[in-house]
């Protein structure tokens, strides 16, 4: 994808010691971590569903998403997002992340392509990476993350080389 196309604005929020960032046009509300309803025989990162002003909402932990091992603090949030699901249907999901950083505006030159790091390693969820107050952040296509039927592909360490590049 060309960087002018990924210039804009973008939420910034932490993971672990590791910072990402998605675009805030994907970005519908961010709320505070509040009862999550259990749904059985889902996936663990699937942590179940919340009631947001009458509509359900299913709710991702991102964590545990990418292999991180999960953890809970004040500053856990849930980032409810607008992804979508088919060419024509939308739908709005939860993630959980550690702690939301910032919005910030990226231009061209803010961003690079996503590393070739060769051999299988699937990063088509990588948008590209960007350096926001010297910090490298992969910019996530939070549509691939949530729609990805197989995890495998996006673990942390997956993840790692593509910040640790930069």
């Amino acid at each position: 994808m060309p960087d002018s196309v990924l210039s804009g604005k973008y939420l910034t929020f932490a993971l672990g010691s590791e910072s990402y960032a998605i675009p805030v046009l994907k970005v519908r509300e961010i709320i505070r971590v509040s009862h999550i309803t259990l749904v059985p025989h889902m996936p663990d990162y699937i942590r179940g569903v919340i009631n947001l002003r009458g509509k359900i909402i299913p709710v991702m932990d991102l964590r545990l998403r990418f292999g991180f091992a999960a953890t809970t603090t004040e500053q856990n949030c849930i980032v409810v997002v607008q992804i979508k699901t088919s060419d024509t249907q939308h739908t709005s999901m939860g993630m959980v992340v550690d702690a939301v950083e910032e919005v910030a505006q990226l231009a061209t030159v803010d961003v690079e392509a996503t590393p070739d790091f060769g051999a299988k390693l699937d990063t088509d969820y990588i948008l590209g990476m960007a350096t926001i107050k010297g910090v490298v952040k992969a910019l996530l296509d939070i549509d691939k993350i949530i729609s990805s039927g197989d995890p495998s592909g996006l673990t942390a360490a997956s993840l790692e080389p593509a910040i640790s590049a930069h």
